[in-house]
């Protein structure tokens, strides 16, 4: 009266050197262990990120791009959720606004600014400017190029973007000629910052050529002593 296959039950048949093993539903009756468990998909569901974490990074990479492209002005929350592949109505469900999002992708930089201004501290101060220059166009070629020419083009629309870059060359020039010793740190921060924006807006937001295609190398020697007399120098 009972099922032929029991639960668990694991024979060798007489004169057999193979296993003949009976699950109801996980092996079938030739005795090949079957392969269609729930192991791979228990795996592969503990791999994956949430949908929303998905959405949400998926948003902020996209709208980088539309606000490098466009500035706060000319991006719309449409363009940005087309652009990551989700419905418009993603921006509010998650961000609240297309300004609350601005916040997130553009606002909060994607370094931390004192992590960067140890790096290019360590090595000799005479060779501070090269390895300032070369920094930050390694970092704008990278992913920060889109936050910087987000800044940059957001900075006539939106009050806080024109802050947000101040504030980051002001503090990070600033700790950086202190921790040197120079004099006249207020104009040595503008300068150098005037160096460093005027080189990224050419480069990555206007498009000069020969200067978009340069290499890394080219523009480090002849941008770098420049700043480094900013940083070092006699200034009077």
């Amino acid at each position: 009266m009972g099922s032929l296959c029991r639960p668990g039950r694991i024979r060798r048949r007489r004169g057999q050197n193979s296993l003949n093993v009976e699950l109801c539903g996980g092996v079938r009756h030739d005795g090949a262990v079957s392969t269609t468990d729930n192991t791979d998909t228990t795996s592969r569901r503990r791999g994956r990120r949430p949908a929303g974490q998905d959405t949400r990074t998926a948003l902020v990479e996209a709208a980088r791009a539309v606000f490098a492209e466009n500035g706060y002005d000319g991006a719309t929350v449409r363009a940005i959720a087309t652009r990551a592949g989700v419905d418009a109505a993603m921006v509010n469900h998650w961000f609240g606004s297309k300004e609350g999002l601005f916040a997130k992708a553009v606002l909060q930089l994607p370094f931390d600014p004192l992590e960067l201004q140890g790096e290019i501290r360590r090595g000799p101060d005479g060779e501070i400017g090269e390895r300032i220059v070369r920094t930050f166009l390694t970092r704008w070629d990278g992913a920060g190029g889109d936050v910087f020419q987000a800044l940059v083009r957001s900075i006539t629309g939106h009050e806080q973007a024109g802050q947000v870059l101040r504030s980051f060359f002001q503090n990070f020039f600033t700790g950086l000629i202190t921790s040197i010793g120079s004099d006249r740190i207020p104009l040595r921060t503008a300068l150098c910052a005037s160096q460093l924006v005027g080189m990224g807006m050419i480069r990555y937001v206007a498009k000069f050529e020969p200067l978009v295609a340069a290499e890394v190398d080219t523009l480090v020697a002849a941008v770098a002593p420049t700043v480094q007399r900013y940083i070092t120098g006699e200034i009077d």
